[in-house]
């Protein structure tokens, strides 16, 4: 996290596998409903996971598990 903005905080959420407070943040960030915001955490994490794989303590397919939209 650098300068504690909203989405500095969602990328740390993304990045610890909080999928839901990371959607939240999101959403409340962009004032936007729960799909949109869940497009944008997908879209995020694909170009964080890109940047800093180092950063996730598991795998895609564990990252995901027993998540359901």
């Amino acid at each position: 996290m650098t300068d504690g903005t909203a989405v500095d905080v969602a990328d740390e959420q993304i990045v610890s596998n909080q999928i839901i407070r990371g959607i939240k943040t999101l959403r409340d960030h962009l004032d936007c409903s729960v799909h949109e915001a869940l497009d944008v955490f997908v879209a995020r994490y694909a170009v964080l996971r890109a940047e800093r794989p180092g950063d996730f303590a598991c795998g895609h397919d564990e990252y995901w598990t027993g998540f359901y939209s």
